[in-house]
């Protein structure tokens, strides 16, 4: 999505305003159970459930008689603010789509209503409301191939701007291998499932809720905050601007297997916010195959992805020929040359897998094919991220939460060679490429304050900036501050 922007408010005044939202969450909602329609489940079955993710939120279990209560309604309630900050870094010469080589700061700010309730046997309804702003760095959402906040894309400027989410339905069919707990969370109601099952969702949601799930890397909101440590930094999923779109998932679990296929919508135009809605032509397919297992006594799980974007796209050695064949031409050339339906694809191997000192191990690796401009999230072709989250409980703090990682973004040759001419693409130009891979470290420490607040300092390091060896390292400060009951 690119934002062109005033300069972003100060931080004070939306720090004042994530703190008036998060006293009104909290007046509104102190117990989370009071607030929904609930009947217990048997205790005897808690003991079989997987280990909860290292996250945060509330669990809606009754600790005196250990009994998980089922919810046939729910309403959850989130709100996060995340201000970050760089200082002047070196830069041999900048582009239209560089980064400031100069300090400066960045913002944004959300608040999100998750409310469902259960329809039928089996079936459940998700409506999810927000309001978001946030201004980027350098006023525009340029220069990076791993951005530093989850929270961007939905944003797009100042002023508080409301949106609907997600409002998707869910149905589970049930083929027994023995019940397990389900907690409650946001978008998921507390309750007991079939661990053998089919479940189909249907509606307006994000890839990303079905897919790609780890428990150590996955929210921008709790954990690491950089987008390649969300998902796949090359995965190039099919979703409007803000990353949601309309589609269905159907999944398959089978004991320790799972299998999931889906069709999305994409945008209308690359990077764009307005929806095409024609399925049979331009789409996202993706399958997932995830095996739960046990090294070493501790649970993990291996998932592979396979996905195929078809959109009208331009092509890297198309918008390269033309440049080059027309001296003095705007360089975004891939605007002259996008007319025709392409294809992309994709495969990725994910890997969680918890160890001892509580900590738990991710990795993330995939690649592309990389002929074609980026069709709904950022300028990567290959990708890789790895790291480690653990809780405070080794010092008595069991809510805080520490994690480190290390990421390598790269570019397909057709890329390179576009950006190398002088090029423009959608997030990044430099006017010229010196390429080098975008290597990006990543650490944060995360306060359990309450039950329901988290404060969080976080700290990257970006090196070569947008594959440019002539501009960087940026260093890349941030504080977070999130509620959710």
């Amino acid at each position: 999505m690119k934002i062109n922007l005033k300069k972003s408010n100060p931080p004070f005044c939306w720090a004042s305003l994530f703190w008036v939202s998060t006293w009104l969450l909290l007046v509104l909602n102190v117990d989370p159970a009071r607030a929904q329609n609930t009947e217990p489940v048997l205790g005897s079955l808690f003991a079989e459930a997987q280990p909860a993710p290292i996250c945060c939120g509330p669990a809606l279990v009754d600790p005196e008689s250990n009994v998980w209560q089922r919810e046939d309604s729910t309403a959850k309630y989130q709100s996060t603010y995340n201000w970050q900050m760089h200082r002047r870094f070196g830069a041999s010469y900048s582009g239209p789509n560089s980064v400031q080589a100069g300090g400066e700061n960045m913002f944004t700010f959300s608040t999100t209503a998750h409310w469902g309730r259960r329809v039928w046997d089996g079936g459940e309804l998700y409506f999810d409301p927000e309001v978001v702003s946030g201004v980027p760095f350098s006023s525009n959402l340029v220069g990076l191939g791993g951005f530093t906040n989850g929270e961007i894309t939905r944003a797009s400027g100042s002023q508080l701007l409301p949106y609907v989410q997600r409002l998707f339905l869910r149905q589970t069919w049930g083929r027994g291998g023995g019940s397990e707990p389900v907690a409650s969370d946001f978008n998921q109601m507390a309750g007991v499932q079939d661990k053998n099952r089919w479940v189909l969702t249907v509606g307006n949601f994000s890839t990303l809720d079905v897919f790609d799930d780890n428990a150590y890397a996955k929210d921008p909101r709790t954990q690491f905050m950089n987008w390649g440590n969300w998902t796949y930094a090359a995965y190039d999923y099919a979703a409007d601007a803000r990353g949601y779109g309309w589609g269905a998932a159907l999944e398959w679990y089978q004991g320790d297997w799972t299998l999931r296929a889906a069709r999305m919508t994409g945008p209308k135009v690359p990077n764009g916010l307005a929806v095409d809605f024609n399925l049979l032509k331009h789409y996202g397919d993706q399958i997932e195959l995830e095996h739960a297992h046990q090294w070493w006594g501790k649970q993990g799980r291996v998932r592979l992805l396979a996905w195929h974007d078809r959109a009208v796209l331009a092509s890297f050695s198309d918008a390269t020929a033309y440049l080059q064949s027309h001296p003095g031409v705007d360089p975004e050339t891939i605007l002259n040359v996008r007319g025709t339906e392409k294809n992309k694809t994709g495969l990725g191997l994910n890997l969680e897998q918890a160890l001892p000192w509580n900590l738990g191990y991710f990795l993330r690796v995939m690649a592309t094919d990389g002929r074609t401009e980026t069709y709904a999230f950022t300028e990567v072709d290959n990708s890789l991220s790895s790291g480690l989250l653990g809780t405070g409980e080794s010092w008595g703090r069991s809510q805080d939460r520490v994690g480190v990682s290390w990421m390598v973004n790269g570019l397909s040759a057709q890329r390179k060679a576009y950006l190398k001419a002088g090029g423009i693409s959608f997030f990044i130009g430099d006017g010229a490429l010196n390429y080098q891979t975008e290597n990006i470290v990543e650490g944060f420490y995360s306060w359990g304050i309450t039950p329901a607040l988290w404060f969080t300092l976080d700290y990257q390091r970006i090196q070569n900036p947008a594959y440019n060896a002539s501009r960087g390292p940026i260093d890349v400060l941030a504080f977070r501050w999130h509620v959710e009951i």
